[in-house]
């Protein structure tokens, strides 16, 4: 960086709140002036060099601070966290303020160059890395310690001083994003580029994963309907169907890997270089130096977190996976006893009676995998890991089993120990309905009903009649910070990772269990939409390259649907015909076809290319410019140490 920070003014006219931080009641004056004053000091002086100012009120100044920076601030910050901008020839490059005119649309008065979701991940940057000098604890808190190198909001944090940061919406930007989002029922894809500017890259990404995996299902739909109409006791046609559904699981994967290269590509996310991690808020330890940076921080011996994940984890999980096979045979004596019910009565009663055990027992499903998200959370925090990235791999492994053991353990039984595909259909139509009604009511419905009571309720005590653009930003601010707080996008992908195994498990039994998943994946667009607008606080941009460890979890299911569906093929009436003396014949091909199907679908997805021919040629040609530069300026460097 050529320019240097001291030249920055702290003080800035035209003040835009971009970032809300919220100090416990009561919280000291020393420590909010320390607080301050590190947020604004200069960066030479270990500060964000930001702006801040308290929020005032009718009842005076609560603890409460808007926080901004000035336009040339947010441009240094750009180029320190790496954004990726369009520049003049169209190619995406790293942004530096000194070739800031090479980019496009930049222009010295041009507060729109970065995006407000940008200059807020900026701010949230710099905030983090406000580290303690030669502080030994939070000045008015004893107790809470504070060691060289240490994130200061990170400790406040978890010392409880500081309650929440979050960004601010533009109510102005909101409105139009809303109309164009779910404001209207149309037929079209989302307003991905949009949100993405709004929210940032991953929710961006979690809506164009949606979208396409909607689009992905409709062959399937399209093929379902006439297959559940024309061919529904006939389960000898259900092998082409099961081999369609080998081909599709394995296509749209790849197709989705260079979709979304295209969108991160054009979003910059794709050329990002990777930041060193910081130990996560939760991590603990005695003090000891990291090896890598030199810096004092807590370090924790991987041999305790082996044992305890091992020893107690592991146990825990196990237990969990017992207690849920438990419940599934409860099920089943349920399933008995409403049979033997129906055969006693015959009538319209008892018919009904016969989706009373699958409807219950989707609803404990629910139920349980509930709890024990909350008790992997709390396993996963318990084993201590250091970094972010390590405690997410941890938890969605544990949720993951668990769920599919959960989900999938009484379909497994009921079409590979008990052989009755009657039954295998009604439990999977049952499971797969309940499911998405359950989801869509308490991870929409009713979190929009609470807050749509909370809205009114402050608006009833502020005898106010305005609407949401015409309130104040003390208002404003004071009616966002008791909104919920969106805990990412792990629920919302689960939820797709079981509805695939659903559809690409068992839906040859039933056809339609596409069609209900195309229904469904509608309506969540449009409620994960309303929610984000309307329910939960603005959640912090977070630039990412791909959908992550979800990406392997979707393909490790494509590869179990390979097994299942060359079992079910091998099951069917038509193929078992085919082997009328030695069924260790037909055990041997339905192996030896599920090798070959898992075969092709290795080859495709090699052959398959992750990105497209031209964004790796753009990739390679930014490579290549880099190596270029590297070389010339140390040929530059050794031209004038031989001067010298």
């Amino acid at each position: 960086m050529v320019e240097s920070w001291s030249f920055l003014d702290t003080v800035e006219s035209n003040f835009r709140p971009l970032v809300v931080i919220e100090l416990a009641k009561g919280t000291k004056e020393e420590t909010i002036e320390w607080l301050t004053k590190r947020i604004v000091d200069k960066k030479a002086n270990g500060g964000a060099q930001l702006l801040i100012k308290p929020l005032v009120t009718e009842n005076g100044v609560e603890n409460i601070y808007l926080v901004g920076a000035s336009h040339l601030r947010l441009l240094l910050g750009a180029e320190t966290v790496g954004l990726v901008k369009e520049c003049n020839d169209n190619s995406m490059r790293t942004f530096t303020y000194s070739s800031r005119k090479t980019f496009k649309h930049f222009a010295d008065d041009n507060h729109d160059f970065l995006t407000m979701a940008e200059c807020q991940y900026i701010i949230k940057h710099e905030l983090e890395n406000l580290r303690a000098k030669n502080e030994k604890m939070i000045p008015g808190y004893p107790q809470a310690k504070l060691y060289p190198g240490k994130s200061i909001v990170r400790r406040l944090l978890t010392s409880g001083i500081l309650v929440q940061i979050f960004p601010l919406h533009d109510r102005e930007e909101l409105k139009k994003l809303s109309h164009s989002w779910y404001g209207r029922v149309k037929v079209g894809y989302q307003p991905l580029d949009d949100i993405r500017c709004y929210f940032g890259e991953t929710i961006a990404l979690y809506f164009g994963f949606l979208e396409y995996f909607t689009f992905a299902l409709i062959p399937m739909a399209v093929i379902g309907i006439p297959y559940y109409v024309f061919a529904w006791e006939d389960y000898d046609k259900y092998v082409m169907f099961a081999t369609f559904n080998l081909l599709w699981s394995t296509v749209i994967l790849e197709v989705w890997k260079r979709i979304c290269a295209i969108l991160t590509y054009r979003w910059g996310t794709l050329l990002m270089k990777r930041q060193f991690e910081e130990p996560r808020p939760g991590f603990h330890g005695v003090l000891g130096i990291n090896p890598v940076t030199g810096r004092e921080e807590p370090v924790y011996s991987s041999i305790k977190r082996q044992l305890r994940i091992y020893l107690v984890s592991l146990p825990f999980v196990c237990l969990c996976l017992y207690f849920s096979l438990y419940v599934m045979m409860i099920y089943f004596d349920l399933e008995q006893w409403a049979l033997d019910y129906h055969k006693e009565n015959e009538s319209n009663f008892s018919s009904l009676m016969l989706y009373v055990p699958s409807i219950i027992y989707a609803v404990v499903i629910e139920i349980m995998n509930r709890i024990y998200r909350y008790a992997a959370e709390f396993l996963t925090s318990w084993e201590n890991h250091r970094l972010e990235s390590s405690y997410q791999n941890h938890l969605i492994l544990k949720v993951l089993v668990f769920n599919f053991l959960n989900c999938f353990a009484s379909l497994f039984y009921i079409a590979f120990v008990l052989f009755d595909m009657k039954l295998l259909r009604q439990s999977l139509a049952t499971l797969l309905i309940t499911s998405q009604i359950l989801n869509q009511f308490a991870e929409s419905l009713f979190p929009y009903w609470l807050q749509k009571r909370y809205n009114r309720r402050m608006k009833k005590r502020t005898c106010s009649k305005k609407t949401d653009m015409d309130l104040s930003l003390a208002e404003q601010v004071n009616m966002e910070k008791e909104m919920g707080t969106y805990l990412g996008t792990f629920d919302d992908y689960l939820e797709l990772f079981l509805q695939f195994g659903y559809v690409s498990l068992f839906s040859c039994v039933y056809p339609l269990a596409a069609v209900f998943a195309v229904l469904n994946n509608i309506t969540e667009i449009y409620s994960d939409a309303l929610k984000m607008c309307r329910v939960y606080k603005r959640p912090f941009a977070e630039p990412t390259a791909n959908i992550g460890v979800w990406q392997l979890a979707f393909e490790t299911m494509s590869v179990i649907s390979v097994v299942t569906n060359c079992i079910l093929i091998g099951m069917s009436p038509q193929v078992d015909a085919l082997f009328p003396d030695s069924k260790m014949d037909l055990v041997l091909t339905v192996a030896l076809i599920e090798h070959l199907l898992l075969a092709i679908k290795f080859i495709m997805a090699f052959v398959i290319p992750d990105k497209p021919r031209d964004i790796q040629t753009k990739l390679a040609k930014l490579e290549f410019e880099s190596l270029e530069a590297l070389k010339q300026q140390q040929m530059q460097l050794a031209a004038e140490s031989l001067q010298e």
